[in-house]
């Protein structure tokens, strides 16, 4: 395939993507400010660029998948950022930034004749390597419809429309609710196993109920009651995606009493567990409450 792309940011999320596209037989030259992120990817025949502006300088599409929404600014307009560079057409986000900064990357690039599209991803490190990530999608119909096979490499496309942010909105809404069912079975969970149930026995009966979620389905099983709480998403990552998704709800004046709790208990787990650790630790915070464990090694 001769169309030649760029990856800025290769961590967790951004390694298996790229390495996707790599795979399908795209031409992939690539950016991260660690060079040992890179190296993997440089052995598959991925190039390497010296800057965001070197990167933006030799493809024409460069998709970006960063942790925060200031580091995805800042490689994106400042001095030596992507836009700064010289052929870049078409710059693709995967980060999850929320809307308001998904409408000022896209103003700030128009003015450069760049065409944003905001696509945050949903599905883990699991699903990113699978290739079945929900991939949430707005910005330039056409422009869309353009990368819209690229997209098809990492996940299910969903288009959201031609306003910028859109994407966004619906990512943190997603991810509310999956911050919401990992708080919440955490709570219900180690309170069942105080009261003498065994947690798998738990997990069967609410997974062949009305109470079952995503936590419940994926994320005790794998990761809980073995105890390896290694899913592969950090709590510092999941409260920042709940707090901006709070911020976006006060700025357009919805009320989140609920969100608002649950807020809390990821700024506890930060606090607590730390947040470089798994997501699934936040279950600890609540054994440490109670007494008990939730493990699946009896």
């Amino acid at each position: 395939m001769s169309q030649s792309l760029g990856f800025v940011g290769v961590g967790n999320m951004g390694a298996p993507m790229a390495g996707r596209l790599l795979d399908a037989g795209y031409a992939l030259t690539i950016f991260d400010q660690r060079a040992d992120a890179m190296q993997p990817l440089l052995a598959k025949g991925a190039l390497s660029a010296s800057s965001a502006a070197a990167l933006a300088s030799a493809v024409e599409t460069v998709f970006v998948s960063l942790p925060t929404p200031e580091i995805v600014k800042e490689v994106t307009l400042c001095t030596g950022g992507l836009s700064s560079g010289t052929r870049i057409k078409t710059f693709v986000d995967l980060s999850t930034t929320g809307p308001r900064t998904a409408q000022e990357l896209a103003k700030a690039l128009a003015e450069k004749g760049i065409a944003a599209l905001d696509s945050p991803v949903s599905g883990g490190v699991g699903g990113a390597q699978k290739g079945t990530l929900a991939v949430m999608v707005s910005g330039p119909k056409e422009r869309f419809e353009a990368v819209q096979p690229l997209l098809q490499v990492i996940g299910k496309v969903f288009y959201l429309g031609e306003k910028p942010g859109l994407g966004q909105t619906m990512k943190l809404v997603n991810n509310l609710l999956s911050a919401t069912a990992l708080a919440i079975t955490s709570e219900a969970m180690v309170m069942g196993v105080k009261a003498g149930l065994d947690p798998q026995v738990m997990l069967d009966v609410i997974n062949a109920g009305s109470g079952r979620n995503s936590a419940s389905q994926d994320k005790f099983p794998k990761a809980i009651l073995p105890r390896t709480f290694d899913f592969g998403f950090a709590n510092g990552l999941m409260y920042k995606d709940v707090k901006l998704c709070l911020e976006e709800a006060s700025a357009m004046g919805v009320p989140m009493w609920v969100a608002s709790a649950v807020r809390q208990m990821w700024l506890l787990a930060c606090t607590e567990m730390g947040p470089d650790k798994d997501f699934t630790t936040i279950v600890k915070c609540v054994e440490k409450w109670a007494g008990v464990e939730v493990s699946g090694k009896r």
